[in-house]
């Protein structure tokens, strides 16, 4: 039996946690990428960061729409990667590392945001 902690468990909870840390990278995409664009650089910060940012507030609500927004998001990230340096490793690494770590966690959260989605719609809150 799962441990429930405030009527979550304990896998839920990470879940939230996830869905903070991808608000706040979302953030620092957005205050940076504003920068970069005002700058006359790329738009891909600040689109990606909105993206980011609303990925993070679906996951804190627990809807599923978060962790389909993030892969989207990554998904982005490796098509904008590609397109600006090719398919050169060293190139790739800083661009598309650290979204793709979250990738994996993002994956395996999603039965996690269905089964808080189907206790929604039975209308069980615990």
């Amino acid at each position: 039996m799962l441990r429930k902690y405030g009527g979550k468990s304990l896998v839920e909870w990470l879940v939230l946690l996830l869905g903070v840390v991808i608000f706040l990278v979302g953030l620092v995409f957005v205050a940076g990428g504003t920068e970069l664009a005002l700058l006359g650089g790329s738009l891909y910060y600040l689109l990606c960061g909105l993206v980011l940012l609303a990925s993070g507030l679906c996951m804190l609500m627990g809807r599923m729409q978060g962790a389909l927004l993030y892969l989207a998001a990554l998904a982005y990230t490796w098509v904008w990667s590609v397109w600006e340096v090719g398919f050169s490793p060293i190139d790739l690494l800083p661009r598309a590392f650290g979204l793709t770590l979250f990738g994996l966690p993002v994956l395996f959260s999603i039965p996690v945001l269905q089964r808080i989605a189907t206790r929604r719609a039975i209308g069980n809150t615990r």
